[in-house]
């Protein structure tokens, strides 16, 4: 708690005043350091020595007698200082639904490209089977059947069971790697006819 200045040091040499005493029972010590009396008032203060405000101190629980309701209320009414507040938008102003989306649009500011990418391609037509079978592959078209034959190799290399150990993910991934170049194969013996 804070220390109250000695009578000496506010009168100075002038006069002196009577030696307020320490506030706990029994000590007669003087009183330097001031302590709050409650919770509910603050501005009333008991005058302790040192070890006296050291012991009032650690004894202090400011939330003492509250529920778990009645703290959060507190806590929550101590970030704004003890202000009223109200919810944005009740005086007439227009809530935006994405404020980074409006500055976006207006200014061209704060422009993701990974999400412009997504939205272009989800406005994009549905992907063909070939399409997709390419993309399992990690391949963008056109590609040639070599190419495709050279990545399914790789990709067969890597996920066999035999060299993960028996994985099950890993051959979960082999299977749809081997249905994309089925897919594959058979639309480039369709071209050639």
């Amino acid at each position: 708690m804070r220390r109250v200045r000695n009578h000496r040091e506010s009168l100075g040499s002038e006069g002196a005043a009577a030696v307020r005493g320490c506030d706990h029972q029994g000590c007669g010590a003087e009183g330097l350091y001031r302590a709050p009396k409650a919770r509910d008032r603050l501005d009333e203060y008991y005058l302790f020595c040192l070890d006296h405000v050291r012991d009032y101190n650690r004894a202090w629980d400011y939330y003492r007698g509250m529920s778990e309701e009645e703290i959060e209320r507190h806590i929550r009414n101590d970030t704004v200082w003890q202000r009223p507040t109200w919810p944005l938008g009740n005086w007439g102003f227009v809530q935006c639904p994405d404020p980074l989306q409006t500055l976006r649009e207006t200014f061209g500011i704060f422009i993701d490209r990974r999400s412009e990418e997504r939205r272009a391609k989800q406005e994009r037509r549905p992907a063909t089977a070939e399409e997709q079978a390419l993309d399992v592959l990690g391949l963008k078209p056109p590609t040639a059947l070599a190419a495709i034959k050279a990545r399914y190799k790789e990709l067969v290399k890597r996920l066999h069971p035999d060299a993960n150990g028996g994985d099950k993910k890993a051959e979960e991934r082999l299977k749809v790697v081997n249905r994309a170049y089925s897919t594959l194969k058979q639309a480039a013996q369709a071209a050639k006819r």
